[in-house]
Order: structure tokens, then sequence, then C-alpha cells
């Protein structure tokens, strides 16, 4: 106010009498703004003294839950012994006149103190993820923890069947060998498949993915090329070719060991000279071409190919000395002469350019035949040179001489026949044209939508064809009789797995869209059906009769196994789902969602009617794993941020603040990755992520590990210690992204991801007793004089 008077009278001595009440008028409007300004600031004020008394009010309550919090990370024992130990030291200080010896009264309750200390570290054991220290709780029946002593499991695992191909992105890696079987890769492993025994044997010399392969002229050495891939810890790891026999398996050479780079992209042995000479490109930048001594492995000659895509490389079969790529845009054609390359480009002249030249073959008149993305199979030759464009001196060139058109959409695959003949394999128009020798079309067929485009052909005898195809199939069959699937696999990422509970099947969803039922004893596909969303999780009811789906969008569907229909679908959240799990009776189905909830359901008329029992609200981040109890009372659950929780589902999905309690229950399954029974299967310095996935065998002697390095791993069960010993198994070529048993622990099942390969591994071993003996017997012999450390992982 004072300084509204000041103003005013400087306004009055300065401004007109006419314009003084105008002015009053302003001030006294910004007046009562600056007390209405000043009432929000007392309100505001009153509020947080309010809120100041609220707290102080909660303040007891806070202190109450803390305590509670503290009971749960500490055994419920521990606390009651120092609060014991509290009172007796208050009582010997009020009476230490009286117990006449304070001293030693004290040394007395130090000793009770430390014993105290030693309890405790008996009951829980912590492991350490990304610096996170997880509390585990000893089960009763280890008396010392130390003395537990891991090994090796006595079980093995070998490769019993592999199922898929590579062919959506592979080309020419399918030949039929005189033993009768087809030979082609997949992931790490080349298959040779016996088309009329059905019978699988499998090179594993690979140490990563397979890129091509090449047969020698022999019909019986291959070579086959890989990737460069890592290793656990990031490191690139080196690509090569392997030329190994066939009938023996047995590897012959390893050329090319640090000198390609990021991988093998195409292989072809020499004709001419009876295989003497290997052609590789690599996958660098510069696509280098390189020729190797087969019998020695020495690199005979090098030369930057291109900075374009090459997908063929290959020899004249009359004259080693004259090599032919093809790509991107592009066709070369190499003289070597005294280890020095000189190239020749493939004029188009009037023709138009194709984007690529996806193939070639020899003709038997020695004409070099490509198939190229516009459908056109060009026939090239020999041109002498112009020499009034040119000028004098130019060499001759290679020319079209002939187009002929073959295919709508892309050529794929050119085979020539012992006859003359050629085959011609389409993209879009999925068609097999058979040729004449002077290019004329004798007979045609359509192969079937669901397996794709054809990517490769293989001339059996004449009349029966193998197909590759790009939806990952191997087709059998003649032009008049058609062609049936026998290989067949995913194409995209997958990540559900099932097991029936009491026959040798399996179910598999991915990326792809596709639910397929596979057959362990024979080998195959039973089913598949396509869904409008990606399946990523699934499970068995355990009367067998159906299997309930988890998809990308939040829905899930139970399909009857028989029918394949739909019996019954859902939706929980509207964010994909990563666990599926009946509980053993299969009175209530658990649906682990990455919304951070388990939603849990009723489940009636043998697994076709579900209700809403409850929901499991308790985590901070996605649910990733959960096991039922073995009397399917409690559930224990896994999430991203490396939780163990315990939910009491009888109680309405409540959540087991004390997790101690839970230390001796029984899982009727252990597919959770964090717990204190398989503590041992974590390397030292994981980051929570290497791990995807875990199965404990029914008899509960083995757990499987599917993990981030293309590794399945075989521990013994328990493993609750440290750097447990395991066997290793290679064959995947990406991350193995979940295992399981089959029934009756024959088999396990493995699955990649990228790799799109499902590997059945045979059970080899073992002997009598479960886990239980085993903790019995160590805990038995044990002495617990000494009081052991936590160990830390």
């Amino acid at each position: 106010l004072t300084g509204f008077s000041q103003f005013c009278t400087i306004n009055v001595s300065a401004d007109s009498s006419a314009e003084f009440p105008d002015r009053v008028s302003l001030m006294e409007v910004r007046l009562q703004a600056q007390e209405d300004e000043i009432t929000l600031l007392k309100s505001s004020l009153a509020d947080a003294l309010r809120r100041i008394r609220l707290h102080d009010q909660l303040l007891p309550i806070l202190k109450q839950q803390l305590i509670c919090l503290y009971v749960d990370i500490q055994p419920v024992f521990t606390w009651k012994l120092t609060l014991i130990s509290v009172l007796w030291c208050s009582r010997v200080r009020r009476n230490s006149e009286k117990l006449g010896n304070p001293e030693r009264q004290r040394k007395r309750l130090d000793k009770k103190a430390a014993s105290s200390a030693n309890l405790l570290t008996r009951q829980s054991i912590k492991m350490f993820i990304r610096g996170r220290p997880i509390t585990m709780y000893i089960p009763s029946n280890i008396q010392n923890y130390e003395d537990l002593k891991m090994e090796p499991p006595s079980e093995r695992l070998e490769l019993d069947w592999v199922y898929g191909y590579r062919g959506r992105d592979c080309r020419a890696n399918l030949y039929f060998l005189p033993s009768g079987e087809a030979v082609y890769f997949i992931a790490c492993v080349v298959v040779l498949y016996h088309i009329n025994n059905r019978t699988q044997r499998h090179y594993r010399k690979h140490t990563d993915c397979v890129r091509c392969l090449t047969l020698h002229p022999d019909k019986v050495r291959v070579a086959s090329g890989q990737t460069a891939g890592v290793d656990k810890d990031g490191k690139p790891l080196q690509p090569c070719v392997h030329i190994w026999d066939s009938t023996t398996l047995v590897t012959l050479q390893q050329i090319g060991l640090g000198t390609f780079q990021r991988g093998v992209a195409s292989v072809a042995f020499s004709v001419a000279d009876s295989g003497a000479f290997l052609c590789v490109i690599d996958d660098s930048n510069e696509h280098m071409l390189s020729v190797w001594d087969c019998n020695k492995g020495t690199k005979h000659a090098e030369v930057k190919s291109t900075n374009e895509a090459v997908f063929a490389v290959d020899f004249n079969p009359s004259d080693s000395t004259n090599i032919i790529t093809c790509g991107k845009s592009h066709v070369y054609f190499w003289t070597l002469n005294t280890g020095q390359f000189t190239k020749k480009q493939g004029i188009f002249g009037k023709y138009k350019k194709p984007k690529f030249i996806q193939c070639f073959v020899f003709s038997l008149t020695g004409d070099v035949l490509t198939g190229d993305s516009e459908g056109n199979i060009l026939t090239w030759g020999k041109s002498a040179a112009d020499v009034k464009t040119l000028g004098k001196g130019a060499k001759e060139t290679f020319q079209i001489m002939r187009q002929t058109r073959a295919h709508e959409g892309s050529v794929f695959t050119l085979c020539t026949l012992q006859g003359g003949g050629l085959l011609s394999g389409g993209g879009k128009d999925r068609k097999i044209i058979r040729w004449s020798a002077d290019l004329a079309p004798e007979r045609e067929c359509e192969i079937p939508e669901k397996y794709g485009a054809v990517r490769t052909i293989a001339d059996v005898d004449g009349e029966e064809l193998l197909v590759g195809t790009t939806r990952n199939a191997v087709l059998r069959g003649t032009f008049s009789d058609g062609f049936v699937a026998i290989v067949q696999g995913h194409v995209d990422e997958m990540w559900g797995l099932a097991t029936h509970p009491s026959q040798n099947i399996f179910l598999t969803c991915g990326h792809d869209r596709q639910v397929c039922l596979w057959n362990t004893e024979e080998h195959k596909l039973d089913w598949c059906i396509t869904l409008e969303e990606y399946g990523l999780c699934a499970g068995f009811c355990p009367n067998g009769s159906v299997v309930s789906v988890g998809l990308s969008t939040g829905r899930w569907m139970v399909l009857d196994l028989l029918t394949r229909e739909v019996v019954s679908e859902s939706t929980d959240g509207n964010e994909q789902l990563s666990v599926m799990r009946y509980s053993p009776d299969g009175s209530f189905l658990a649906v682990g969602s990455h919304d951070n909830f388990i939603y849990i359901y009723n489940v009636t008329e043998s697994g076709r009617r579900y209700t809403r029992f409850g929901k499991c609200n308790g985590h901070s981040s996605f649910i990733t794993h959960l096991d039922w109890s073995k009397d399917g009372k409690y559930i224990m659950s896994n999430s991203g941020d490396y939780e163990i929780l315990y939910w009491d589902i009888a109680a309405g999905c409540k959540l087991l603040r004390n997790r101690y309690e839970s230390k001796d229950r029984e899982w009727a399954s252990y597919t959770c990755v964090l717990g204190f029974h398989v503590m041992g299967v974590w390397l030292e310095g994981s980051d929570g992520t290497d791990i995807n996935a875990l199965c404990r065998s029914h008899s509960e002697r083995v757990v499987a590990v599917a993990d981030d390095f293309c590794k399945v791993h075989l521990f013994q069960y328990p493993c609750p210690k440290p750097k447990a010993p395991s066997h290793k198994y290679d064959g995947h070529g990406s991350h193995v992204t979940n295992v399981c048993f089959t029934h009756s622990d024959s088999h396990l099942l493995s699955m990649g991801g990228k790799d799109t390969c499902i590997l059945q591994w045979r059970v080899m071993g073992g002997g009598s007793g479960d886990s239980r003996e085993r903790l019995g017997s160590v805990s038995a012999s044990s002495t617990s004089t000494n009081s052991p450390e936590p160990a830390t992982s």
C-alpha cells in the first residue's frame, strides 16, 4: 500500500487530473489480483502443513512396514534371536553386580551373538546378477552347504534328429549322393538324410552357421563353408571351409582359417582336373575370390571380386582356368593364369540389364546359361571384338546370344540333366519347368503355395527330383505324381515349445505365425496351422487333449489336438505372453505376461472351459518363467528384473512375502532360471539374459539349459553351487530359445531362435535315484562344526 501511495503521488504530479481516475482503477485491479495470489499461497501453505501432520501420523506405520521388509530379507528366527540377545544384554547390565563377573557374562553374550550369525549364514546364500544380490534360502535337508559336491551328470546327449532346412536365404545347398542320401544344412549341422530309409547322419564340425555347400566330382567329398559368428565373450570366430568325406564324416581339410572375412558365401570344386581346386567367395566388402589347392590346403590365387553381392561361383567344367561369378547386376568371366586373375564383364547389349543374376550352369555345348530376376534364361557365348567400336587390339567379349522367357518373377535355380536337358525353378510362379537341350519347354508343374518358391533343385535319377524351397522345406516327387514334403521347418524366430504329457509329440510356435505339432518317433510334422499373430509360448493340459498357445498381443487360445479347432480363447492385457503353465492336476492355468501380471484361470470340462480365478500382482517387471508346486497350491515365478516371488493360489493369489517359508517346497516342474536348486547354471559375470530357458527332467536327475551362445548344457540336478560342471553341446547357430524333455525323459528338444532349427537329442546313460536322495546323502555326511561363509557367483 505504501508503494501504491507513492505511485499515485508521482502520477498526480505528472499527469493531468483527467487521467487520474483511470489509473486509480487500474491499480485497484492489480491490488485485487495480488490479494488473490496471497489467498492461494495461504491455501497451499495450509495443505502443506496438513500433509506434514499426515506424514507424522504415518511414520509409525512406515517403520512397521520396514520391519516387515527386514523380516522378508532375513529368516524370521534371526531377528528373534537378535531381540533375545538385546534383552539378555540389558538384563545383564541391570544385574551385573548380582552376577559377580560382568566380563565373563559379556563374553558369553558375544558367543551367543556369533552363534546367531553362524545360524543365519547356514540358512541363506546370495548370488549376484549385474551387481544385484539375490538371496537363496537353503533347504532344511542340507546341513552343510559347503560340503555339497558338484559333478557333471552321468547322462549325456546324442544328436538324434534335425528338423528343418535353410532355404529362405541360401542357394544351391541341396545335393543327392550315390548313397541315397540328400545332403543339406541348417544351423551348424550338415544333414545327410536317406530319403528311402528315413534316417539321418550329421556332420557337426562347424562352429557357426553353415552358409554354402558343394559336392565334389567324385560324389563322395563335400565342401561346406560357415559364417564367422562370435563367441560368448563377443570375440569373432574365424570362418573357414571344411572338406569332408560323406561316407565316414571325417574332416579331410580345413581351408582358409584366418583368411576369410565375415563368412563364406559360395564354394565350388573344379571339374576338369577331378576336383583338385576349390574356389571360394567370402562375405567381405570386396567379396574376395580365391582358389585353393584341395590336397595341400594352400591358397593358389586371390583377387577382389566386386563390392556388389555375389550369389554363385563355379569353374568351367572343361577348363579349370576359367571361373564365372554372378550376382547383383553382373556376370564376370575370370581367367586364372600363373596365379593372376583377369576379368571380363558380360555385355548385356540390347537386352535389358536385370537387377540380379541369381544362378548359372554350363550347357553340354559349353555355353553359359544364367537365370535372372526378370524371369529370363540368358545364353552367353564368346563373340569377336567389335573393332569399329572398341578399336584395334580389342579382345573377344562375352555377350548374350539368346534370351528365353522362363518364369514370372525370378529364376532362382538351374539344374542340368544327364541327357542335356535343363530344369529351372521359379520364384513368384513357384513352377518347375523341364527344358530340352535347345531350350524348348517340355513339362512343368507348380509346387503348393504353402511351401514357398523354388530355391534349388537336385536330380535323383532323371525323373525323380528333390526341391528345396524358400519356406525351409525339402520336397520329393516327379512331374507326373507331384511333390510331397520330406523335410519341413519354421521360417522365422521360434520361442514356444511344449512336450506332450504322455505321448511322443511336441508343439512349437514362433514369429512365422505357425503352430506345428511334431512326432518324435516318426520324425515328421503331424500338422501345422497359421495364426493371425505370432506365438511365443505354449503348454499342454495334463490330460493331453488340448494345448494352450500364448500370442504376441496378450491373446491366448486353446487348441484341440485332434480337430485343431480353437475350443477357447481369451485376452489378458495388451502385451505379449511369455509362459503358459497348467497346474499338475489340470484344474488351473497360469498365464505369465509382459505386463508384469500372472493371470490364473479355473479349468473345467477337460480343459475346454476357462474362467478367471485371480491375478498375481507384485512383480515389478515382465514375467519370464513360472512353475507350480506338486500340490498345485503355490507358484514360483521369475521376472525380467531377476525377482523370485512365491504365490499362494489357494489363498486368492496372495504374494508370500516371507520367501524363507518356501525353501522346502517341492515343485512339479522346474523351469525358473533363478532359484537355489539351479543357481550353479549361471556363469560368473552373467548379465541375467545369458540363459533363456531351463528344464528339469521328470526324473529330477538332470537339468537342461538353453543359453545365448548357441549352446545346450546338461547339469546335474540340483546344482546349487556356483561354477557347476556341465556337458556342453553345439549345433545351433544362434541363441537357443527353449529346451524341454519328453514325457519319458528319453529325448530332449532344443529350439534355436534365428536359425529356425529344432534339434532332437537322445538322452544316454543315467542311473537310479533322484535329487532328494542325492541331497540327503550329502547332508547326512556333512558336519556343521564350522560356520561357512556365503558363496558368491
